[in-house]
């Protein structure tokens, strides 16, 4: 009797907990969900609605208008091209940056870990230091690198830029990853004849899937939304979709279209949202695998 009353005594208490835990999470929700709905909501709305309505209201006349605009006809800069070119160049920057960052992390992280040379802990040391460095420090000398390699004020000069920046990064992963790495699957790769790259590209790269995966999600998701490099390394021809949209936005020519700047918004973040709704039980496994290996 005394075990059947503790146990009825003691599932109030964790009920309760639960429906706090639950309510603290299902608030936390509504505040981090709430900018989502109202952009949603606003950019199917016509101007006129907007300005004499509640933000916080379904429309009452939906139209598609504002997100035709803010994709092929709204003015950026000087030109009326949309975000439609510049969704193209953060394409063309973003994949190349990721594969080449990634890859370079991955060559880093087993040359830091399979191999023993002077040095080697130092060089790590200051690829992790690299990590900690603001963007603001890394601006003029990489201006004057950009100049002297000619690649000044094009994609190819930001797809250097972002994957010089992000090598710090990914030889962390890698590099933790393959530290607990099986060192007999190594060894047995190397009696067998294989080589420095037939190691990696047999044995290593197969076998690293779960970092791989977190790497692309961070590099995609930091490329994608990085502001400061597209602005200050950038012309009109090769804007990333961030200086676009900030353009778009900020732009005093005429009326202030609310409606075509909440879709421009929406169209912007809409990448970096499906990759993570599509793998983002994957990046947490990722960083679970690494964190147990490491």
């Amino acid at each position: 009797m005394v075990h059947v009353h503790g146990a009825s005594g003691i599932q109030p208490r964790l009920d309760l907990a639960r429906i706090v835990l639950y309510a603290v999470l299902l608030a936390c929700a509504v505040v981090f969900l709430m900018p989502v709905y109202v952009m949603v909501v606003n950019s199917f709305k016509p101007l006129d609605e907007i300005r004499s309505g509640n933000l916080m209201s379904l429309p009452v006349d939906w139209t598609i208008a504002p997100w035709l605009s803010a994709w092929s006809t709204a003015q950026i800069g000087v030109q009326p091209t949309g975000l439609r070119p510049f969704f193209i160049n953060s394409f063309l920057l973003v994949i190349p940056a990721v594969v080449l960052s990634t890859l370079i992390g991955a060559l880093n992280g087993y040359i830091l870990t399979q191999f023993k040379f002077r040095g080697a802990n130092l060089m790590f040391a200051a690829m992790l230091f690299s990590v900690f460095i603001p963007f603001q420090i890394v601006l003029i000398p990489m201006a004057k690198t950009l100049g002297f390699l000619g690649l000044a004020g094009t994609v190819k000069g930001l797809i250097f830029v972002n994957t010089v920046y992000g090598i710090g990064f990914t030889t962390l992963f890698f590099r933790n990853y393959y530290a607990a790495f099986p060192a007999e699957l190594i060894r047995s790769a190397r009696m067998d004849g294989a080589g420095f790259f037939g190691v990696m590209l047999r044995i290593l790269l197969p076998n690293s899937t779960p970092i791989i995966v977190v790497t692309v999600i961070w590099q995609f998701t930091n490329i994608w939304n990085e502001f400061l490099f597209g602005a200050s390394f950038s012309d009109f021809s090769s804007y990333p979709l961030t200086v676009a949209l900030n353009n778009l936005v900020n732009s005093s020519t005429g009326v202030k279209e609310y409606n075509v700047h909440f879709a421009g918004a929406f169209i912007a973040a809409l990448p970096t949202l499906i990759v993570y709704m599509v793998s983002g039980k994957y990046f947490v496994r990722g960083l679970m695998a690494g964190s147990v290996k490491g």
